[in-house]
């Protein structure tokens, strides 16, 4: 039986053609593009009945995605996919749209699937079928989810080369890190940075250039030992220099397209250097401009975006090594000079706002110090004590026999404050009372047998006995010391040492009267000068904190002592009247002296500028 030959019609030949066409294109895609489109294509023609796909794409998880390839002509609108092809990328699943589960009555059914990479989302695919039975849409998804291989492949390669890119990226900025701290000193580690980013990113000349003064000088260039900094070569780099300090962004030329900023400084570069490209970028420190890196190309081509990271990743590495570098090798002065220059950019610079207001604060506090007056007073250290204070001491060498006082107390006028032992001073005057009476039995003896010469002899003696007798009589009545008026002792407390002897002239009480005080000042002597007669002040006591006393200067003493190693002169002040009456002598407490008014800056410097003027006038020659 002999068989018959298939037959092959026009369309099954076209069909062929395509999909060897589309084979070819994905076997050996130019771009990615172009894969795209023949991956699609490849996938329409083993699912049956499909009459429209669309593949939309972008960057991973961000987006936003594209259409990045459509069947079955380009030219077609196909607009009416997106929303199945939103759904599945909001989603993350397979989404079918039918009339019997969502879909538009009397439309085709739609399947969309995403496009997902570890995780990562990629993109959607969306096909349009044409009345496709249950069968058939399973077929569709098995042969969508077969393909999607392919694409998630695609992708995974594009994620390594990515990840190769960075990892790239980084050995070169490590390597970079690496050589400019393998010098201790800034120029020779500029220079050796320098060669190795102008041999890694292929440029013909890379210069390094810190900022002074404004503007960015350039440091070295590569494979130049030496440079003559007026040439025109450097005037013109520092220019393209001064453009990324001015913005502090990286600047190339040719822009990259036309929303980039305009160099013009770069391109005057360019320009006079016949150059190719231009690319700088900043070096940072601390999110500040200190510097640049400006790399020139001669080879036709223009710097890449991974050019441009790299460089940028570099200038903000590097910055603060060569920032430190430069402050080690700087003398005291640049490196006080750039201290202050730092604090003005902080005063007067964009940023810092607490400082400038904390700047604001302390000028207007001390704009207030300098020109607000007050009253300038002079602080001493007083004492109180009694308007006339009286002694008792001792009237004769003896015992003390009592002691009815002692100080703080108060007494009368005539009350006993001790007694000294009188017995030896009694026994006394009874030995002299008994000569004096022998004495006047032998007088009158004489007197009667009317000799003249022991009369007189008898006379004097009697006499003699008569003082003595007075005497001590006279010393009886002094062994009671008592209260000269009503007041308070302020000083002597005998009534433990009873018994014990005291000398002629020992002081055992002073008594002070309970009215009428005086205020004693030891003012400091780089004080005195400002002070007068009459002055007014106040005074506050330890012992009562919460009243405040006013007194009026009355002497000011010429006599100064010293205590803690300065000399202090005592100055005598009376209170107001009507403010003695809890006060006792010996309190202490704190005087202060009204002198004039002066401006409050003044009054809380004068002391360390009175000295400062007086160690300048000691060391002066």
């Amino acid at each position: 039986m002999q068989g018959s030959a298939p037959v092959y019609s026009l369309a099954d030949e076209a069909q062929a053609r395509a999909e060897s066409a589309a084979w070819h294109r994905f076997t050996a895609p130019a771009d990615e593009n172009e894969f795209c489109l023949s991956w699609l294509a490849l996938l329409c023609t083993r699912i049956e009945r499909c009459r429209a796909a669309l593949l939309l794409t972008g960057e991973s998880d961000a987006g936003p995605f594209r259409v990045s390839a459509v069947w079955p002509d380009r030219r077609r609108d196909l607009q009416y996919l997106g929303p199945t092809a939103q759904r599945a990328l909001a989603e993350r699943t397979g989404v079918v749209l039918t009339p019997a589960n969502g879909g538009a009555p009397d439309a085709p059914p739609q399947i969309a699937y995403p496009v997902e990479v570890q995780g990562r989302l990629w993109g959607a695919v969306v096909l349009e079928l044409q009345g496709s039975s249950e069968a058939e849409l399973q077929r569709a998804l098995r042969n969508i989810h077969w393909g999607m291989a392919w694409l998630v492949d695609h992708f995974r390669q594009r994620m390594m080369g990515e990840r190769e890119t960075v990892l790239a990226r980084v050995d070169l900025v490590n390597e970079a890190m690496a050589t400019a701290l393998s010098h201790r000193q800034l120029r020779p580690s500029a220079l050796a940075v320098a060669n190795a980013l102008a041999q890694r990113l292929k440029a013909d000349r890379v210069s390094v250039g810190l900022e002074l003064d404004g503007h960015v000088q350039p440091l070295v260039m590569s494979h130049m030992a030496t440079f003559d900094p007026k040439s025109d070569l450097v005037r013109s780099v520092g220019a393209a220099m001064d453009e990324v300090l001015d913005l502090g962004v990286p600047l190339q030329h040719p822009a990259p397209d036309e929303s980039a900023l305009t160099a013009l400084a770069h391109a005057d570069l360019a320009r006079e250097r016949k150059l190719d490209a231009v690319l700088s970028v900043p070096l940072l420190q601390e999110g500040q401009t200190v510097g640049a890196i400006t790399l020139e190309r001669n080879s036709g081509q223009v710097f890449d975006e991974q050019d441009i990271s790299v460089a940028k990743a570099a200038g903000q590495l590097l910055g603060p090594v060569w920032c430190l570098q430069r402050e080690q090798e700087a003398s005291w002065w640049q490196r006080t000079r750039q201290a202050m220059r730092a604090q003005v950019q902080v005063l007067f610079g964009p940023r810092h706002p607490g400082a400038k207001l904390l700047a604001a604060t302390a000028v207007l506090l001390l704009a207030v110090l300098t020109f607000w007056k007050v009253d300038h007073r002079v602080s001493a250290r007083t004492v109180v004590e009694g308007s006339q204070q009286v002694a008792a001491v001792a009237p004769f060498d003896g015992f003390l026999a009592q002691a009815s006082v002692r100080a703080g107390d108060t007494v009368r006028q005539g009350q006993l404050m001790a007694r000294l032992d009188d017995r030896d001073l009694k026994l006394e005057a009874a030995r002299w009372g008994a000569e004096r009476e022998q004495l006047l039995r032998r007088y009158q003896v004489a007197q009667a047998t009317q000799d003249r010469s022991a009369m007189g002899v008898v006379a004097a003696q009697v006499a003699q006995a008569d003082a003595q007798l007075k005497l001590a009589t006279e010393r009886l009545a002094r062994t009671q010391l008592v209260a000269p008026f009503d007041g308070v002792v302020v000083s002597g407390d005998w009534s433990q040492q009873i018994g014990s002897p005291v000398e002629q002239g020992r002081l055992l009480f002073e008594v002070a009267p309970s009215a009428g005080y005086r205020v004693i000042l030891q003012v400091d002597e780089r004080d005195v000068a400002r002070l007068n007669v009459g002055q007014t002040g106040e005074l506050v006591l330890s012992g009562m904190p919460g009243e405040v006393m006013a007194f009026t200067v009355r002497r000011v003493t010429p006599v100064s002592t010293q205590q803690d190693g300065r000399n202090f002169f005592r100055m005598e002040a009376e209170l107001q009247p009507g403010q003695a009456q809890r006060l006792r002598p010996g309190l202490e407490g704190i005087g202060k002296v009204t002198v004039g008014r002066e401006r409050l800056l003044w009054v809380w410097t004068h002391g360390l500028t009175d000295w400062l003027r007086l160690s300048f006038w000691n060391w002066m020659p």
